[in-house]
């Protein structure tokens, strides 16, 4: 009998380590660089803190789950401004950045 072959995950931004050393027969942890508590699985808003500044990516991204008016929650990046200039509750507008592949994403920016 041949070994179960299990449906793949996709690596998500900030989740490349983990599946780097999942490939190496390691199990890793992330560590929150603003509280510096441990948390699995990994994503990229502490769920000790709430903070989401990944500062080991290059460059910072802020990332951020923003509700919108119409009740749709969406995970997406804060942009244009300073990470640390960024607080849970404030207000942000869409703004549309180039992606890969020639295409435009929506992110947010403070109002």
């Amino acid at each position: 009998m041949s070994e179960k072959i299990y449906p793949s995950v996709p690596p998500t931004p900030g989740t490349e380590p983990y599946w780097e050393g999942a490939k190496a027969g390691k199990l890793m942890l992330k560590w929150c660089q603003d509280c510096s508590k441990p948390h699995h699985y990994p994503r990229a808003l502490c769920p000790h803190c709430m903070s989401s500044i990944m500062h080991a990516a290059r460059p910072p991204y802020v990332i951020a789950y923003v509700t919108l008016e119409e009740g749709v929650t969406m995970m997406t990046n804060i942009v244009d401004v300073e990470p640390a200039k960024v607080s849970v509750g404030q207000k942000v507008k869409v703004v549309f950045k180039p992606s890969e592949g020639g295409g435009l994403l929506p992110c947010f920016t403070p109002v």
